[in-house]
Parts: structure tokens; C-alpha cells; sequence
């Protein structure tokens, strides 16, 4: 539809005898400007040595700690101790379980019904 209209007023430009042809520019967008080659280039050297002086004020990052294997081997043995305390402290607290009387399996019914008779 909008390229409909633009070439509606383009056709009564025509008309009219206006001798120069403009293009519609979105609001608040001027012409583009090019700049030259030399002046690309004067702005890449500029921010190239912008980036310089940035990374050359950063601190490098601290190596990444590790850890020996005793270590992990005494962490996953006071670890586990700690489990076993609490798996203890829970089971005394709940007190010992009620006994339930399982059915027996089907194959010893079967053979102690046949021993009865």
C-alpha cells in the first residue's frame, strides 16, 4: 500500500513540474554521509588504540584454582561421615520400623500347600 502511495505522489510531482525528485526519509533520519577511505581508516587506528589502552588497564585474571586429590579424598570422607551421622540421627528419631508380615512368594505357597496335604 505504501509503495502505492509513493507512487502516487511521485506521478503528481511529474505533473506538477517539479524538477527534483526526492526521496522520502524516514522522520528524524537526514541523508546518509560517506566518508572516505583515509577517513575510515584515521577512525579505526583511533579505536584500535582506544581497545589498547582499555586492555592494557585491566588486570589480568587470577589462575584458576585447584585442588589435590587428598584434599577431594578428605572432603569426600568428612562428607560422607556427615551423611552417615545424619542417616543415623533420623532412623533413631523415627524409631525402629513395625514389622510387617510380607505374603510368602508364590512358589513356596504353592509347595507348602502340597507338603500340607
Amino acid at each position: 500500500m505504501r509503495k502505492n502511495v509513493d507512487e502516487k505522489i511521485a506521478d503528481i510531482r511529474r505533473r506538477l513540474g517539479s524538477g527534483a525528485s526526492v526521496v522520502a526519509v524516514a522522520p528524524g533520519q537526514g541523508p546518509r554521509r560517506t566518508l572516505s577511505a583515509a577517513a575510515r581508516q584515521r577512525i579505526a587506528a583511533a579505536q584500535r588504540k582506544r581497545w589498547a589502552a582499555a586492555k592494557a588497564e585491566a588486570k589480568p585474571a587470577a589462575p584458576k584454582r585447584t585442588m589435590s586429590a587428598d584434599a577431594r579424598k578428605k572432603i569426600a570422607a568428612a562428607q560422607r561421615k556427615r551423611w552417615a551421622e545424619r542417616k543415623k540421627a533420623v532412623a533413631k528419631k523415627a524409631g525402629p520400623s513395625p514389622a510387617v508380615k510380607k505374603a510368602p512368594a508364590p512358589e513356596k505357597a504353592a509347595k507348602a500347600a502340597t507338603a500340607a496335604t
